[in-house]
């Protein structure tokens, strides 16, 4: 594991309504306790954000939205602000998840215009890439995440690419219980440190955060974190239940 502090981000995507969510807030902040060896991040539903903010607000959780529109206000039913996401307690947002650019065929361009509209209000975006089965077995997995890395990074200045964090997601390991080994997933996450290298400089390579994101679960999560280029993971499944989530959490311990 690199000197980077390592980051546990829980992605709830559409699970778990108001009175859940609020309950569920309140057994993680004892479950994770005052001291975590990590940053720990949730990503509720956009409805119970700020309750759940309201929760955690003591706490060393941090908050995090699971989407945005790059727009400050307008016409756009159904959508939030990076400013609404900021006023409700929101530190990071994630982007470009797997399920967003396939359900909702969100581009590598739409996807850079939700990044740079958060850091524009002051929050950090988790911009997530990744390659579909078919793109690994036909050899195209460090081609696809080039790709979106360039996208996602082309054009800014070191202090920016800085505020970044990167989650790699194989596709074909999000929820399928399949899971890159350690080796697959820190060869393309040390890959994409290079490629932060080439992109920016090295120091932003340096710093940047790499998270794994796949189907993370208690029992894979210590080999994972082992890896020189994996500095965390954003977890689905297993941030929905608080022990999993907790063992996460103190994967030092």
């Amino acid at each position: 594991m690199s000197q980077r502090r390592p980051l546990i981000a829980g992605n709830w995507k559409m699970n778990k309504t108001l009175d859940e969510s609020v309950a569920f807030a309140k057994e993680l902040v004892e479950a994770v306790g005052s001291t975590p060896d990590v940053d720990v991040v949730i990503a509720p539903t956009t409805v119970t954000l700020h309750a759940v903010s309201q929760v955690i607000a003591d706490s060393p959780i941090q908050l995090s939205a699971q989407n945005v529109h790059p727009q400050p206000s307008g016409a756009y039913t159904g959508e939030v602000s990076p400013a609404m996401l900021k006023a409700v307690g929101c530190t990071y947002a994630i982007v470009g998840h797997s399920e967003r650019r396939q359900y909702f065929e969100e581009s590598d361009a739409f996807i850079r215009e939700k990044s740079d509209a958060l850091r524009a209000e002051g929050v950090l975006p988790i911009v997530c890439i990744g390659e579909s089965l078919e793109e690994r077995e036909g050899g195209q997995t460090f081609s696809r995440v080039e790709a979106q890395l360039k996208a996602a990074l082309e054009g800014l200045s070191a202090e920016e690419a800085k505020t970044l964090t990167i989650a790699y997601e194989p596709i074909w390991a999000i929820g399928t219980g399949k899971t890159a080994t350690p080796a697959q997933a820190q060869e393309v996450h040390h890959f994409l440190r290079q490629q932060i290298a080439t992109l920016v400089d090295q120091d932003t390579a340096n710093s940047v955060r790499l998270l794994y994101g796949g189907s993370v679960k208690p029992s894979n999560v210590v080999a994972l974190m082992q890896e020189d280029d994996i500095d965390g993971a954003l977890v689905g499944g297993a941030s929905l239940k608080v022990d999993s989530f907790r063992q996460l959490v103190h994967f030092q311990s």
